[in-house]
């Protein structure tokens, strides 16, 4: 449950919406197996295992998007759509042409999907009311986009937008590493990116690697800037930053983690406390980043 990839987005200060009301519209699109010719199926599905599409503690809640693929890789369709061909072609006696070559294909698809194995997937997100963020948990900006679609068709005027900030993480990034200072309690870790900005896209990745001297300088000092950064938060927290504004390879260093460890009794207990845990130490993260990189900017 612990969040591995952070996707940032902003609520309008207007914006509310109580966990009874989101759980009674999440209930309307919950997943179901995929049935037929059904390549996919997304819809919500407990955090916890139980009836409750939506877990709260302190004004913050958490849900999740389950999706079911069809397993049914392409060299599996060629090779049964090669025999049927070659069937086929055999019964009329001359070659198949392009167009019957692409139907074939298709009903070769048609046949196997309903026998085809299924594997799930889940995205969380994490409602926070008190600072007006959602903030999804995803390797990959597809799979965001894929839980803010489809919870866009769940709750009607469900409005949001990225976070944006005065200072854009490449610009504070590269500053950081010309000055050799993070900001206030942040410290720059071992991993960078730096990316030309011309037309050759010229990049230099380090990787275990200390950040300073005069070998970063020079990068920076022929044109390069800071696309992904290591950083650590106040101890607590590591992570990498990109250009984007998101935080990828979230790591919760074992003293946040202990502290609910040692006083939860059960499973239930310890996901709530983790969860309260979690939601806390990053709600603090993102407040002092977004004041590192200048103050938040809202878009109209």
């Amino acid at each position: 449950m612990w969040f591995k990839n952070l996707f940032i987005y902003r609520l309008p200060d207007d914006f509310h919406i109580t966990s009874a009301t989101l759980q009674e519209k999440l209930a309307l699109k919950p997943l179901m197996p995929c049935s037929g010719l059904d390549k996919q199926s997304l819809g919500w599905v407990s955090c916890r295992g139980d009836d409750r599409l939506v877990h709260i503690a302190n004004k913050q809640i958490l849900f999740a998007l389950g999706v079911e693929q069809k397993l049914l890789p392409a060299s599996i369709i060629n090779r049964f759509a090669k025999e049927r061909v070659a069937d086929i072609e055999a019964q009329q006696g001359y070659k198949a042409g392009r167009k019957q070559l692409k139907e074939i294909k298709q009903v070769v698809t048609d046949d196997l999907l309903p026998r085809a194995f299924s594997v799930q997937r889940t995205t969380y997100a994490w409602l926070d009311l008190t600072k007006g963020r959602l903030v999804i948990d995803a390797a990959s900006s597809a799979k965001a986009e894929e839980l803010l679609d489809h919870l866009g068709k769940t709750v009607d005027n469900f409005p949001v937008q990225l976070l944006h900030t005065e200072l854009s993480p490449i610009a504070a990034m590269t500053d950081w590493l010309a000055g050799e200072n993070a900001p206030a309690g942040f410290t720059i870790d071992r991993e960078l990116e730096l990316r030309s900005s011309d037309e050759s896209k010229a990049t230099v990745r380090y990787a275990n690697h200390a950040l300073e001297g005069k070998e970063i300088l020079a990068h920076i000092s022929a044109g390069k800037r800071a696309a992904r950064l290591g950083l650590t938060w106040n101890d607590r927290i590591s992570f990498v930053l990109n250009e984007h504004l998101q935080l990828k390879r979230l790591e919760f260093l074992d003293i946040i983690k202990e502290e609910s460890s040692k006083v939860a009794d059960n499973e239930d207990e310890l996901f709530e406390l983790d969860f309260t845990l979690m939601t806390g130490e990053l709600a603090k993260l993102l407040t002092d980043l977004t004041e590192a990189l200048g103050g938040e900017v809202k878009k109209d």
